[in-house]
Protein backbone atom coordinates (compact mmCIF):
# COMPACT_ATOMS: atom_id res chain seq x y z
CA UNK A 1 0.00 0.00 0.00
CA UNK A 2 2.80 2.38 0.93
CA UNK A 3 4.80 1.51 -2.20
CA UNK A 4 1.73 2.14 -4.37
CA UNK A 5 1.14 5.61 -2.89
CA UNK A 6 4.87 6.37 -3.17
CA UNK A 7 4.81 5.46 -6.86
CA UNK A 8 1.76 7.68 -7.38
CA UNK A 9 3.53 10.62 -5.72
CA UNK A 10 6.63 10.07 -7.87
CA UNK A 11 4.51 9.96 -11.03
CA UNK A 12 2.76 13.19 -10.04
CA UNK A 13 6.10 14.90 -9.38
CA UNK A 14 7.44 13.66 -12.70
CA UNK A 15 4.36 14.96 -14.54
CA UNK A 16 4.68 18.34 -12.82
CA UNK A 17 8.34 18.60 -13.78
CA UNK A 18 7.64 17.60 -17.38
CA UNK A 19 4.77 20.06 -17.53
CA UNK A 20 7.00 22.82 -16.15
CA UNK A 21 9.77 21.89 -18.59
CA UNK A 22 7.30 22.00 -21.48
CA UNK A 23 6.14 25.46 -20.40
CA UNK A 24 9.75 26.68 -20.29
CA UNK A 25 10.44 25.28 -23.77
CA UNK A 26 7.28 26.97 -25.11
CA UNK A 27 8.26 30.27 -23.47
CA UNK A 28 11.82 30.21 -24.83
CA UNK A 29 10.62 29.13 -28.29
CA UNK A 30 8.03 31.91 -28.38
CA UNK A 31 10.64 34.55 -27.52
CA UNK A 32 13.06 33.22 -30.14
CA UNK A 33 10.40 33.00 -32.87
CA UNK A 34 9.25 36.55 -32.15
CA UNK A 35 12.71 38.14 -31.95
CA UNK A 36 14.24 36.24 -34.85
CA UNK A 37 11.31 35.98 -37.23
CA UNK A 38 7.98 37.64 -36.41
CA UNK A 39 9.39 41.00 -35.30
CA UNK A 40 10.45 41.80 -38.87
CA UNK A 41 6.90 41.31 -40.14
CA UNK A 42 5.44 43.29 -37.23
CA UNK A 43 7.73 46.29 -37.84
CA UNK A 44 7.71 46.34 -41.65
CA UNK A 45 3.93 45.79 -41.76
CA UNK A 46 3.59 49.33 -40.41
CA UNK A 47 5.32 50.79 -43.50
CA UNK A 48 3.08 51.98 -46.30
CA UNK A 49 3.86 52.99 -49.87
CA UNK A 50 3.79 56.79 -50.19
CA UNK A 51 1.27 58.35 -52.53
CA UNK A 52 2.46 60.34 -55.51
CA UNK A 53 0.95 63.82 -55.71
CA UNK A 54 -0.65 63.12 -59.06
CA UNK A 55 -2.03 59.80 -57.82
CA UNK A 56 -5.20 61.40 -56.47
CA UNK A 57 -6.19 62.38 -60.03
CA UNK A 58 -5.62 58.91 -61.47
CA UNK A 59 -8.01 56.01 -61.60
CA UNK A 60 -7.17 52.86 -59.66
CA UNK A 61 -6.26 50.93 -62.80
CA UNK A 62 -4.07 53.74 -64.16
CA UNK A 63 -2.33 54.26 -60.83
CA UNK A 64 -1.32 50.62 -60.44
CA UNK A 65 0.19 50.49 -63.92
CA UNK A 66 1.90 53.90 -64.03
CA UNK A 67 3.46 54.08 -60.55
CA UNK A 68 6.72 52.19 -60.08
CA UNK A 69 7.18 50.83 -56.56
CA UNK A 70 10.90 50.81 -55.72
CA UNK A 71 12.83 49.80 -52.61
CA UNK A 72 16.26 51.42 -52.19
CA UNK A 73 18.84 50.19 -49.69
CA UNK A 74 22.61 50.52 -49.33
CA UNK A 75 25.79 49.25 -47.69
CA UNK A 76 24.93 45.69 -46.74
CA UNK A 77 28.66 44.93 -46.20
CA UNK A 78 28.51 41.13 -46.19
CA UNK A 79 31.50 40.12 -44.10
CA UNK A 80 34.36 38.20 -45.72
CA UNK A 81 36.78 35.52 -44.62
CA UNK A 82 39.49 37.94 -43.43
CA UNK A 83 37.72 40.33 -41.05
CA UNK A 84 34.42 38.53 -40.56
CA UNK A 85 33.95 36.46 -37.40
CA UNK A 86 31.64 33.51 -38.06
CA UNK A 87 29.20 34.47 -35.29
CA UNK A 88 29.04 38.08 -36.45
CA UNK A 89 28.45 36.93 -40.03
CA UNK A 90 25.74 34.51 -38.94
CA UNK A 91 23.91 37.13 -36.89
CA UNK A 92 24.12 40.06 -39.33
CA UNK A 93 23.29 38.02 -42.39
CA UNK A 94 20.27 36.43 -40.72
CA UNK A 95 18.99 39.90 -39.73
CA UNK A 96 19.38 41.27 -43.26
CA UNK A 97 17.91 38.16 -44.87
CA UNK A 98 14.83 38.19 -42.68
CA UNK A 99 14.35 41.94 -43.18
CA UNK A 100 14.71 41.73 -46.94
CA UNK A 101 12.48 38.68 -47.37
CA UNK A 102 9.83 40.12 -45.03
CA UNK A 103 9.86 43.41 -46.97
CA UNK A 104 9.47 41.60 -50.30
CA UNK A 105 6.58 39.51 -49.00
CA UNK A 106 4.71 42.40 -47.36
CA UNK A 107 5.44 45.26 -49.77
CA UNK A 108 5.82 43.46 -53.13
CA UNK A 109 7.98 46.07 -54.89
CA UNK A 110 8.47 46.20 -58.65
CA UNK A 111 12.21 46.82 -58.35
CA UNK A 112 14.92 46.88 -55.66
CA UNK A 113 18.09 48.98 -55.88
CA UNK A 114 21.16 48.26 -53.72
CA UNK A 115 23.48 51.28 -53.79
CA UNK A 116 26.87 49.66 -53.45
CA UNK A 117 29.17 48.12 -50.84
CA UNK A 118 27.32 44.86 -51.14
CA UNK A 119 30.41 43.10 -49.81
CA UNK A 120 32.86 44.20 -47.16
CA UNK A 121 35.97 42.59 -48.61
CA UNK A 122 35.34 42.54 -52.37
CA UNK A 123 38.27 44.90 -52.82
CA UNK A 124 40.77 42.21 -51.78
CA UNK A 125 38.90 38.87 -51.76
CA UNK A 126 40.35 35.87 -53.60
CA UNK A 127 38.34 34.16 -56.38
CA UNK A 128 37.24 31.45 -53.94
CA UNK A 129 36.24 33.95 -51.24
CA UNK A 130 34.43 36.05 -53.83
CA UNK A 131 32.46 33.02 -55.04
CA UNK A 132 31.48 32.22 -51.45
CA UNK A 133 30.37 35.82 -50.81
CA UNK A 134 28.29 35.83 -53.99
CA UNK A 135 26.65 32.53 -53.02
CA UNK A 136 25.65 33.91 -49.61
CA UNK A 137 24.39 37.13 -51.17
CA UNK A 138 22.15 35.24 -53.59
CA UNK A 139 20.70 33.19 -50.76
CA UNK A 140 20.00 36.24 -48.58
CA UNK A 141 18.66 38.50 -51.31
CA UNK A 142 16.76 36.03 -53.45
CA UNK A 143 13.70 37.56 -55.08
CA UNK A 144 10.62 36.44 -57.02
CA UNK A 145 10.17 36.74 -60.79
CA UNK A 146 7.79 39.67 -60.26
CA UNK A 147 10.60 41.77 -58.70
CA UNK A 148 13.78 43.06 -60.33
CA UNK A 149 17.05 43.51 -58.44
CA UNK A 150 19.60 46.13 -59.55
CA UNK A 151 22.97 46.30 -57.76
CA UNK A 152 25.33 49.30 -58.02
CA UNK A 153 29.05 49.00 -57.39
CA UNK A 154 30.75 50.50 -54.30
CA UNK A 155 34.31 51.02 -53.14
CA UNK A 156 34.24 47.92 -50.91
CA UNK A 157 33.18 45.82 -53.91
CA UNK A 158 36.06 46.79 -56.21
CA UNK A 159 38.29 48.94 -54.00
CA UNK A 160 38.89 52.67 -53.80
CA UNK A 161 40.21 54.22 -56.99
CA UNK A 162 43.84 53.35 -56.19
CA UNK A 163 42.81 49.68 -55.58
CA UNK A 164 40.35 49.39 -58.47
CA UNK A 165 41.40 47.13 -61.33
CA UNK A 166 39.75 46.03 -64.56
CA UNK A 167 39.66 42.47 -63.19
CA UNK A 168 37.66 43.51 -60.09
CA UNK A 169 35.28 45.66 -62.13
CA UNK A 170 34.67 42.89 -64.67
CA UNK A 171 34.17 40.37 -61.87
CA UNK A 172 31.45 42.53 -60.34
CA UNK A 173 29.85 43.30 -63.73
CA UNK A 174 29.69 39.60 -64.61
CA UNK A 175 27.79 38.69 -61.43
CA UNK A 176 25.42 41.66 -61.25
CA UNK A 177 25.12 42.68 -64.91
CA UNK A 178 26.38 46.10 -63.85
CA UNK A 179 27.71 48.71 -66.26
CA UNK A 180 28.51 52.30 -65.44
CA UNK A 181 26.55 54.59 -67.72
CA UNK A 182 23.80 52.02 -68.09
CA UNK A 183 20.24 53.25 -68.47
CA UNK A 184 17.38 51.33 -66.90
CA UNK A 185 13.93 52.45 -68.07
CA UNK A 186 10.87 51.10 -66.30
CA UNK A 187 7.32 52.43 -66.82
CA UNK A 188 8.73 55.44 -68.66
CA UNK A 189 11.12 56.30 -65.79
CA UNK A 190 14.84 56.68 -66.54
CA UNK A 191 17.41 55.47 -63.99
CA UNK A 192 21.08 56.22 -64.69
CA UNK A 193 23.58 53.82 -63.08
CA UNK A 194 26.92 55.40 -62.14
CA UNK A 195 30.19 53.79 -61.04
CA UNK A 196 31.13 56.65 -58.72
CA UNK A 197 34.48 55.02 -57.87
CA UNK A 198 35.48 55.64 -61.49
CA UNK A 199 34.67 59.38 -61.30
CA UNK A 200 38.23 60.17 -60.23
CA UNK A 201 38.91 62.37 -63.26
CA UNK A 202 42.52 61.23 -63.71
CA UNK A 203 42.03 59.52 -67.06
CA UNK A 204 42.54 55.95 -65.85
CA UNK A 205 41.35 53.23 -68.25
CA UNK A 206 38.23 52.35 -66.24
CA UNK A 207 37.51 56.06 -65.64
CA UNK A 208 37.78 56.94 -69.35
CA UNK A 209 35.44 54.13 -70.37
CA UNK A 210 32.92 54.98 -67.65
CA UNK A 211 32.87 58.71 -68.44
CA UNK A 212 32.56 58.07 -72.20
CA UNK A 213 29.44 55.94 -71.61
CA UNK A 214 27.97 58.60 -69.33
CA UNK A 215 28.57 61.35 -71.89
CA UNK A 216 26.95 59.27 -74.66
CA UNK A 217 23.96 58.50 -72.45
CA UNK A 218 23.68 62.16 -71.49
CA UNK A 219 23.47 63.08 -75.16
CA UNK A 220 20.68 60.56 -75.76
CA UNK A 221 18.66 61.75 -72.77
CA UNK A 222 19.08 65.42 -73.63
CA UNK A 223 17.98 64.79 -77.22
CA UNK A 224 14.95 62.81 -76.02
CA UNK A 225 13.82 65.66 -73.78
CA UNK A 226 13.77 68.23 -76.56
CA UNK A 227 10.42 69.33 -77.95
CA UNK A 228 9.32 67.59 -81.18
CA UNK A 229 9.36 70.83 -83.17
CA UNK A 230 12.85 71.71 -81.98
CA UNK A 231 15.33 70.98 -84.79
CA UNK A 232 18.80 69.82 -83.84
CA UNK A 233 21.07 68.12 -86.35
CA UNK A 234 23.07 66.45 -83.55
CA UNK A 235 19.92 64.64 -82.42
CA UNK A 236 18.63 63.56 -85.81
CA UNK A 237 20.06 60.03 -85.66
CA UNK A 238 19.88 59.54 -81.89
CA UNK A 239 17.67 56.80 -80.46
CA UNK A 240 14.78 58.43 -78.64
CA UNK A 241 14.28 57.55 -74.98
CA UNK A 242 11.38 58.40 -72.65
CA UNK A 243 11.42 62.16 -72.03
CA UNK A 244 11.37 61.72 -68.24
CA UNK A 245 14.15 63.50 -66.34
CA UNK A 246 16.50 60.81 -65.01
CA UNK A 247 17.18 59.60 -61.47
CA UNK A 248 20.86 59.06 -60.65
CA UNK A 249 21.83 55.94 -58.69
CA UNK A 250 25.38 55.78 -57.30
CA UNK A 251 27.41 54.82 -54.25
CA UNK A 252 29.33 57.99 -53.38
CA UNK A 253 27.27 61.09 -52.55
CA UNK A 254 27.82 64.24 -54.57
CA UNK A 255 30.16 66.76 -52.98
CA UNK A 256 29.12 68.33 -49.68
CA UNK A 257 31.35 69.75 -46.97
CA UNK A 258 30.05 67.57 -44.15
CA UNK A 259 26.89 66.15 -42.58
CA UNK A 260 26.43 69.29 -40.45
CA UNK A 261 23.12 70.16 -42.15
CA UNK A 262 21.75 66.61 -41.97
CA UNK A 263 18.94 65.88 -39.52
CA UNK A 264 16.80 62.98 -38.40
CA UNK A 265 17.15 60.08 -36.00
CA UNK A 266 19.29 58.12 -38.45
CA UNK A 267 21.60 60.96 -39.44
CA UNK A 268 25.26 60.94 -38.38
CA UNK A 269 25.99 61.13 -34.61
CA UNK A 270 26.50 64.71 -33.30
CA UNK A 271 30.24 64.14 -32.77
CA UNK A 272 30.67 63.20 -36.47
CA UNK A 273 28.47 65.77 -38.18
CA UNK A 274 31.05 68.57 -38.31
CA UNK A 275 33.91 66.39 -39.56
CA UNK A 276 34.84 67.67 -43.02
CA UNK A 277 34.47 65.20 -45.87
CA UNK A 278 37.44 64.27 -48.02
CA UNK A 279 36.83 64.57 -51.76
CA UNK A 280 37.12 61.32 -53.76
CA UNK A 281 37.00 59.37 -50.51
CA UNK A 282 33.92 60.35 -48.51
CA UNK A 283 32.16 62.17 -51.36
CA UNK A 284 32.73 62.81 -55.05
CA UNK A 285 34.96 65.71 -56.00
CA UNK A 286 33.35 69.06 -56.75
CA UNK A 287 34.35 68.68 -60.39
CA UNK A 288 32.80 65.20 -60.77
CA UNK A 289 29.64 66.34 -58.98
CA UNK A 290 29.23 69.31 -61.31
CA UNK A 291 29.79 67.07 -64.33
CA UNK A 292 27.00 64.66 -63.33
CA UNK A 293 24.56 67.49 -62.66
CA UNK A 294 25.47 69.22 -65.93
CA UNK A 295 25.31 66.02 -67.99
CA UNK A 296 21.99 64.71 -66.70
CA UNK A 297 20.06 67.48 -64.91
CA UNK A 298 18.56 64.76 -62.67
CA UNK A 299 15.34 65.23 -60.73
CA UNK A 300 16.62 63.00 -57.90
CA UNK A 301 19.95 61.53 -56.76
CA UNK A 302 20.16 58.45 -54.53
CA UNK A 303 23.46 57.50 -52.88
CA UNK A 304 24.92 55.56 -49.94
CA UNK A 305 28.48 55.19 -48.57
CA UNK A 306 28.23 57.34 -45.40
CA UNK A 307 26.07 54.76 -43.53
CA UNK A 308 23.93 57.68 -42.26
CA UNK A 309 20.89 59.46 -43.65
CA UNK A 310 21.06 62.91 -45.19
CA UNK A 311 19.01 65.05 -47.54
CA UNK A 312 20.80 67.71 -49.58
CA UNK A 313 19.57 70.17 -52.21
CA UNK A 314 22.02 70.72 -55.08
CA UNK A 315 21.87 73.85 -57.25
CA UNK A 316 18.86 74.87 -55.18
CA UNK A 317 16.52 72.36 -56.82
CA UNK A 318 18.00 68.84 -57.16
CA UNK A 319 17.42 66.67 -54.06
CA UNK A 320 19.93 64.01 -53.06
CA UNK A 321 19.01 61.34 -50.54
CA UNK A 322 21.86 59.51 -48.79
CA UNK A 323 20.47 56.11 -47.82
CA UNK A 324 21.77 54.76 -44.47
CA UNK A 325 23.30 51.31 -44.08
CA UNK A 326 21.04 48.26 -44.17
CA UNK A 327 23.29 46.38 -41.72
CA UNK A 328 22.97 46.33 -37.92
CA UNK A 329 26.75 46.09 -37.82
CA UNK A 330 26.85 49.74 -38.91
CA UNK A 331 23.75 51.09 -37.15
CA UNK A 332 21.34 50.35 -34.35
CA UNK A 333 18.44 51.51 -36.55
CA UNK A 334 18.88 50.37 -40.19
CA UNK A 335 16.27 51.36 -42.75
CA UNK A 336 15.44 51.40 -46.44
CA UNK A 337 13.65 53.83 -48.72
CA UNK A 338 10.28 53.11 -50.31
CA UNK A 339 9.67 55.12 -53.46
CA UNK A 340 6.50 55.56 -55.50
CA UNK A 341 7.77 56.94 -58.80
CA UNK A 342 6.13 58.15 -62.03
CA UNK A 343 7.74 59.70 -65.14
CA UNK A 344 7.02 63.18 -63.76
CA UNK A 345 6.94 62.85 -59.98
CA UNK A 346 8.08 60.77 -57.01
CA UNK A 347 7.31 60.34 -53.34
CA UNK A 348 9.67 58.72 -50.80
CA UNK A 349 9.09 57.16 -47.40
CA UNK A 350 11.61 55.67 -44.98
CA UNK A 351 10.91 52.28 -43.45
CA UNK A 352 12.87 51.50 -40.28
CA UNK A 353 13.83 47.97 -39.35
CA UNK A 354 13.70 46.63 -35.76
CA UNK A 355 16.07 48.46 -33.43
CA UNK A 356 18.73 46.03 -32.26
CA UNK A 357 18.71 47.60 -28.79
CA UNK A 358 14.99 46.81 -28.46
CA UNK A 359 15.52 43.20 -29.50
CA UNK A 360 18.32 42.96 -26.92
CA UNK A 361 15.99 44.46 -24.27
CA UNK A 362 13.31 41.86 -25.06
CA UNK A 363 15.88 39.07 -24.66
CA UNK A 364 17.12 40.49 -21.34
CA UNK A 365 13.57 40.87 -19.97
CA UNK A 366 12.67 37.35 -21.09
CA UNK A 367 15.87 35.97 -19.56
CA UNK A 368 15.17 37.68 -16.23
CA UNK A 369 11.59 36.37 -16.21
CA UNK A 370 12.84 32.87 -17.02
CA UNK A 371 15.25 32.92 -14.07
CA UNK A 372 12.48 34.10 -11.72
CA UNK A 373 10.14 31.34 -12.91
CA UNK A 374 12.78 28.64 -12.39
CA UNK A 375 13.72 29.90 -8.92
CA UNK A 376 10.07 30.16 -7.91
CA UNK A 377 9.32 26.66 -9.20
CA UNK A 378 12.09 25.12 -7.11
CA UNK A 379 11.06 27.30 -4.14
CA UNK A 380 14.43 29.04 -4.15
CA UNK A 381 12.70 32.39 -4.42
CA UNK A 382 10.14 33.23 -1.76
CA UNK A 383 7.09 34.90 -3.31
CA UNK A 384 6.47 38.43 -1.97
CA UNK A 385 3.05 37.37 -0.53
CA UNK A 386 4.57 34.69 1.68
CA UNK A 387 7.45 36.92 2.66
CA UNK A 388 5.02 39.63 3.80
CA UNK A 389 2.89 37.04 5.61
CA UNK A 390 5.92 35.82 7.58
CA UNK A 391 6.83 39.34 8.57
CA UNK A 392 3.28 39.93 9.90
CA UNK A 393 3.32 36.62 11.85
CA UNK A 394 6.65 37.52 13.49
CA UNK A 395 5.34 40.98 14.39
CA UNK A 396 2.20 39.47 16.05
CA UNK A 397 4.33 36.96 17.96
CA UNK A 398 6.38 39.82 19.39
Amino acid sequence: MLSSSSTTVKNLLLKKRLCFLLKLVCFVSSVLIFCEFLIYYVVIFQCQWPEVKGGAHMGKKETSTSVLKAIILADTHLLGEIKGHWLDKLRREWQMERSFQSALWLLQPDIVFILGDVFDEGKWSSPQAWADDVRRFRKMFKYPVSTELVVIVGNHDIGFHYEMTTYKVNRFEKVFNFTSGKLITRKGINFVIVNSVAMEGDGCAVCRTSEAKLVALSHKLNCSQQKPNHSNKRCSDVEKLPASEPILLQHYPLYRKSDAECSGEDSAPPEEKNILFKEKYDVLSQEASQKLIWWFHPRLILSGHTHSACEVLHAGKIPEISVPSFSWRNRNNPSFIMGSITPTDFSLHKCFLPYESRVFTIYCAAGALLVILILAHFQLLTPPFYFAQRLISKHKAV
